[in-house]
């Protein structure tokens, strides 16, 4: 009889900056009966998200849902508003910031690029700079990831929308917020942004196969001359489908089941407090790193992201054979390193739903994982992070007992 495998008890600990762990009320609203998605009890389903996400997006615009990966949203941004050869302003804050380029490459788009060392936001002097330089106004859009999951900085979208404005450029403003809608305060609409791309794996908790596109009215006006050619991915055919409550093709009717119980979730806890949470889990890992003695990868404080942090491993070490260590001693799942930093960084993912204890937890296993894997540190990480919950513990209980 062959060898059966050992059971590993407990749960993983998924601590990748997405796909994040599914919470038990999303399964289980997935496993309702697919029903008729031309009936009346799907079109009361849709209509109760297409209005719920706003909320998330902070937009009274039309968020357009599509049954595929974020990287749909990316295309689907591009090619509703753009033409064969319009140039775009994209910023390299990292690996995806990076991949987005290369799509606008592949489309046919001539994007300005500015370059980065992957160790900060996006600067709104450098894209300010840029489109000044751009009298005749051949730039037709700019393009920026919030969070840039591969690096672990949080750009900073209203200060771009400032800079954006202080040239007096009438380019189109794209954000990528697939890793932090959800996560960290954003706002589609106050920002000015004009399509905001999304997807479900991450702050929005659910698996994979959700993307999204909040789109602003300038934006659906650029998209009725736009000529980069585009079907499944078309606005028009959504937006007349969606004002009825249906999809103009079959829907992820279980992945909108699940979507609307995460915009419940969200709504319940309340996205002042989730976004309050991402971030005092982010300053406790950060805290951690800190007390290890090791480099976090973002060298700007004003970039810190409250949704994932990437930590640099010291000279000689391979960030890799650290994850190898962390998944085979500890069960849990450490972000790789992408691109340029493949091999030197690895990432501790602190978003979705998650707790004090999960983060600790999560936290002991990466101490642990540097032990064994011989990796130079100083013990106590844990215990910086511990201090720093138990003391945002305090500081509420206080508030509430005034």
């Amino acid at each position: 009889m062959p060898d059966l495998p050992t059971r590993v008890a407990g749960r993983h600990f998924l601590q990748i900056p997405g796909p994040t762990p599914v919470p038990d009320r999303i399964q289980r609203a997935m496993h309702s009966a697919v029903i008729d998605h031309r009936g009346p009890e799907f079109q009361a389903l849709a209509r109760r998200v297409l209005s719920g996400i706003k909320a998330i997006f902070k937009t009274s615009g039309p968020v357009i849902i599509f049954p595929a990966s974020g990287t749909a949203a990316w295309e689907a941004a591009l090619v509703n508003t753009l033409s064969p050869g319009d140039r775009v302003l994209m910023y390299e804050t990292g690996h995806f910031a990076a991949l987005w380029h290369k799509m606008a490459l592949k489309l046919g788009l001539a994007p300005t690029y500015i370059t980065s060392d992957w160790r900060s936001g996006a600067d709104p002097e450098a894209i300010e700079t840029a489109l000044r330089a751009d009298s005749e106004h051949k730039i037709k859009a700019v393009c920026v990831v919030h969070n840039e999951t591969s690096t672990g900085a949080l750009s900073r979208i209203d200060e771009i929308r400032k800079a954006i404005d202080a040239a007096r450029h009438p380019a189109l403003f794209f954000v990528d917020t697939i890793s932090s809608l959800g996560s960290a305060e954003y706002q589609h609409e106050a920002w000015g942004v004009d399509v905001t791309v999304a997807g479900s794996q991450k702050g929005l908790m659910l698996p994979p196969g959700l993307s999204f596109n909040a789109v602003s009215p300038k934006a659906i006006a650029a998209s009725k001359s736009a000529r980069l050619p585009r079907s499944y991915l078309g606005w028009d055919e959504m937006l007349a489908a969606n004002e009825k409550g249906f999809f103009p093709y079959t829907p992820a009717t279980t992945l909108l089941y699940g979507l609307d119980a995460a915009i419940a979730m969200l709504q319940e806890e309340g996205l002042d407090n989730v976004f309050a949470r991402h971030q005092r889990h982010a300053e406790a890992t950060r805290r951690a790193v800190t007390a290890w003695g090791l480099d976090i990868l973002c060298r700007d404080p004003k970039y810190y992201s409250p949704i994932l942090t990437g930590v640099i491993t010291p000279e000689g070490h391979d960030a890799d054979v650290l994850r190898k260590t962390a998944l085979e001693s500890f069960d849990i799942s450490l972000g790789m390193g992408l691109g340029k930093v493949a091999g030197r960084v690895f990432r501790i993912g602190h978003l979705g739903d998650t707790n004090d204890l999960t983060i600790i937890g999560a936290l002991a296993g990466v101490e642990m994982s540097l032990r064994l894997a011989g990796v130079p540190h100083q013990a106590g990480g844990v215990d910086a992070a511990m201090g720093w919950l138990a003391e945002c513990r305090e500081r509420r209980l206080k508030l509430a007992a005034e």
